[in-house]
């Protein structure tokens, strides 16, 4: 998204399952000249089946952004933590494919998040992986700002 705002590109960034006060979204939105952002979640999603009232936040968040792919209002649309929701099911995989295929031709779609679906990579252009190796959160300590949140 910076590098796409640095090249006078619009951006449209959807984070989902997620809602609050990370770092990257108050500087984000300080660019609002060219960058959209949205939070379509409770905050209180981890690593657990996610709520009712995340269910809900993710499928307005989608029916949002399949206007938006289709408007051409944007050059980028990064749809953050979107392969978590493909996987626990809160979107459907071919829905989601349909959706993106739908798009205008000069928009550029990132989709990231964990358990990237395998439809949905043998459909990419670009897949990049990044896993945890080892991460002191599993040992109880918490995120911290300006690092992790």
């Amino acid at each position: 998204a910076m590098r796409a705002y640095g090249a006078g590109l619009r951006i449209f960034f959807a984070q989902f399952l997620k809602k609050g006060d990370y770092s990257e979204i108050s500087v984000l939105q300080k660019l609002n000249d060219r960058i959209q952002v949205r939070q379509y979640g409770t905050g209180d999603f981890f690593d657990e089946r996610p709520s009712e009232a995340d269910i809900t936040a993710v499928r307005t968040g989608m029916k949002e952004v399949a206007g938006i792919l289709e408007s051409g209002d944007y050059d980028l649309i990064v749809l953050d933590e979107a392969n978590v929701a493909l996987f626990y099911k809160v979107i459907d995989i071919d829905d989601f494919i349909h959706m993106l295929e739908k798009r205008r031709d000069n928009v550029e779609v990132v989709v990231t998040g964990r358990y990237a679906n395998g439809k949905l990579i043998e459909v990419a252009d670009l897949v990049t992986e990044m896993k945890e190796v080892k991460h002191y959160y599993r040992n109880g300590i918490e995120a911290r700002r300006g690092i992790e949140k």
